[in-house]
């Protein structure tokens, strides 16, 4: 267990400088029957978090080990003396260093086992230096110890770790948590853990309340991870917004991770653009829907084989010099996923009115009839100029589509004429057109 533990907290808050990715180098000392095992080079470790320092001892066969005393000194120094004291397994003992009680402990606490390996929580830089060891007991029944010459260089630097946000898939409408990890294994005191979300253009904004929460999971006897969720409903809103996690240790020690959000949402398919185009001119349609991720447009037009397929989010439809075969019900589809959404547009192609060579008129039997036939958009209204001249006539009117049908009919037994003149008129133009008569019978 001792040897697992050790491996775990040294790779991940303190590595010799020496490291290159095997087991960090460790020779034994020996001097007299006393040996020790340090680990060779320097250890480094960040503030905030915590160094372990591995060590192993061995004493004389008439020596019995009693307590673990460690000291850390300036390197000017031969031997630590006890104002450099930092840690002493005998708990009545009162020359431990202020600023280290509570923060320094054995990894094993049974010191016959050999076993001088110690933890350094809540670092600061100021405890960069020179660790030394000391072994309190008997020999041959008479208190005695050992400090054993060999030191282990410790360097702490400032926190660079920053801590990890987990990011589920986020959909609108969903209830989704993230998490935040604080960096390190181990730290000692529990680390304050705080969220605050970013909008475009806005303020930060720190969320509170029982939308956090904070845990603490023991990974072994020294280690721990600890890590903060927050719980909120997706919406589309929080898309492309920046959430914060920041993670404070003692001694105003932070560190942050910045994280952008990306949410899986549609809303509804727009279309922009004149819906009424003149004959000669040209349509330009624009149909958009905003999603994450963007859409898939295509437009498409009953009875005309005619689509544009655009994987933007957005799509324009261009049609120049317009026709009237160009009027009618237009789709854009948005496929988001595999969801289609559909709208549906009519486009009116404006042309002037023209009188049609189906027109015409004859006569019978002194009875005039006469059909004139005019297309157009708005659509037109006909006028006869030659019922000004009539009291009594019949005139009837078809309407179908762009289509206007007007017929006619007049007695004109006291009349005579060769052409029959039909007005087509609307908002755009006028059109005039004679119509010739035919005489049957």
């Amino acid at each position: 267990m001792f040897v697992l533990i050790v491996t775990t907290l040294l790779f991940s808050v303190g590595r010799s400088k020496t490291d290159t990715g095997a087991s960090v180098g460790r020779t034994p000392f020996c001097f007299n029957s006393f040996c020790i095992t340090l680990s060779e080079g320097e250890i480094t470790a960040e503030a905030g978090l915590c160094v372990v320092i591995p060590c192993s001892f061995t004493t004389s066969y008439y020596f019995t080990p009693q307590h673990i005393v460690w000291y850390k000194c300036e390197p000017s120094k031969q031997k630590c003396a006890d104002s450099d004291m930092i840690f002493h397994t005998n708990k009545n003992n009162n020359k431990t260093q202020s600023g280290f009680k509570g923060r320094v402990s054995l990894l094993e606490p049974d010191v016959s086992r050999g076993n001088c390996s110690i933890i350094v929580n809540d670092l600061t830089e100021s405890d960069s230096g020179l660790y030394q060891l000391k072994v309190n007991g008997y020999l041959n029944q008479k208190t005695d110890g050992f400090t054993f010459s060999p030191r282990t260089n410790v360097s702490v630097k400032g926190l660079t770790q920053k801590p990890t946000v987990m990011i589920p898939p986020l959909t609108e409408g969903q209830q989704s948590t993230l998490s935040c990890t604080a960096p390190g294994l181990c730290s000692g005191s529990d680390p304050e853990i705080s969220w605050t979300w970013r909008g475009a253009g806005e303020k930060d904004s720190h969320i509170t309340g029982n939308i956090t929460a904070f845990r603490t999971e023991n990974l072994t006897a020294v280690s721990q991870r600890h890590s903060s969720t927050l719980t909120f409903n997706s919406s589309a809103e929080h898309h492309g917004t920046n959430v914060s996690c920041k993670v404070s240790f003692t001694n105003n020690i932070t560190t942050e991770e910045t994280v952008t959000l990306n949410v899986t949402y549609v809303k509804e398919v727009k279309i922009t653009g004149d819906t009424s185009v003149k004959e000669g001119e040209t349509l330009n349609l624009t149909c958009s829907v905003e999603s994450f991720p963007p859409s898939l447009i295509t437009w498409t037009k009953l009875c005309m084989n005619r689509t544009l397929n655009n994987d933007t989010g957005t799509a324009t439809l261009v049609i120049s010099n317009m026709t009237t075969e160009y009027s009618g019900q237009y789709i854009c589809t948005a496929k988001h996923q595999d969801n289609p959404l559909t709208k549906e547009v009519n486009i009116t192609v404006i042309f002037s009115p023209r009188i049609l060579n189906s027109s015409g008129c004859e006569v019978q039997s002194g009875v005039l009839t006469c059909v004139c036939i005019s297309e157009g958009f708005p659509l037109a209204t006909i006028k006869w100029p030659l019922l000004e001249n009539h009291t009594e006539y019949s005139v009837v009117t078809n309407v179908s589509h762009h289509t206007v049908n007007s017929s006619v009919t007049v007695s004109v037994k006291d009349h005579n004429y060769t052409t029959v003149e039909c007005v087509s008129s609307s908002d755009i133009r006028e059109e005039k057109k004679n119509l010739t008569i035919k005489t049957i019978g």
